[in-house]
């Protein structure tokens, strides 16, 4: 990643964890926007945040050379609808994991296998897609704690991983290169994995960290 940073479009930014990240990317000194339905509601949660700024959805995508989709699964596909016009060309991440309430604790995979290739087969060859951050407690990252987890990205080109991979480590966290993004299946079912394993061990915010990698 270049020094100058470029600007970030957190789509579902009011969220927790598009919050989460928006935080600490705005004190690593990106410019950030956030992005949700209601252009009001993101205006005041930028307001937390040094240097961000609100917008609805669209305008927020429209702005930025990144753009990171942190919504729900249930509102997934609508919203890649709603932004689809605004990032030809740009680097999309997706964060999204395809949770069904009430039993998010079971592994319950889309038709398309995964999140990741449901929302490539919405957006089409235009867009650079890569899939990450799924196992990290967004409620970890709105602290001002260091977390004990790692981040799998997964995308078909290794240079736009390689992007994410940095604003990962911007984030406070170590990027691991996992593979296309075919494999994205393997961390959004440990995202229920985890969670199963929060409930069964009391644990707040379970993460996963790849041993035998050297840390840089």
């Amino acid at each position: 990643m270049s020094s100058s940073k470029p600007t970030l479009a957190v789509i579902g930014g009011t969220g927790t964890l598009g919050s989460g990240l928006a935080g600490r990317w705005a004190k690593a000194g990106f410019p950030v926007v956030i992005g949700s339905r209601d252009a009001a509601k993101a205006a005041e949660a930028a307001r937390a945040f040094p240097g961000a700024t609100g917008a609805s959805n669209a305008d927020a995508a429209k702005s930025a050379e990144i753009v990171i989709l942190t919504v729900p699964w249930a509102t997934h596909a609508q919203i890649i609808d709603e932004i689809k016009p605004h990032i030809a060309g740009k680097l999309v991440v997706d964060t999204t994991v395809p949770l069904v309430p009430p039993k998010v604790a079971r592994v319950q995979l889309p038709a398309e296998t995964s999140a990741a290739l449901a929302a490539q087969r919405r957006l089409g060859d235009g867009v650079r897609l890569v899939s990450a951050f799924h196992n990290v407690a967004g409620h970890k990252l709105q602290q001002d704690i260091d977390i004990d987890c790692d981040v799998l990205i997964f995308g078909d080109e290794p240079k736009d991983r390689a992007i994410v991979a940095d604003l990962a480590k911007a984030a406070g966290l170590r990027g691991v290169h996992a593979g296309p993004l075919a494999n994205s299946v393997a961390a959004e079912a440990l995202t229920s994995v985890l969670i199963g394993i929060n409930r069964n061990y009391k644990v707040d915010g379970a993460g996963i960290r790849i041993t035998g990698i050297a840390t840089d």
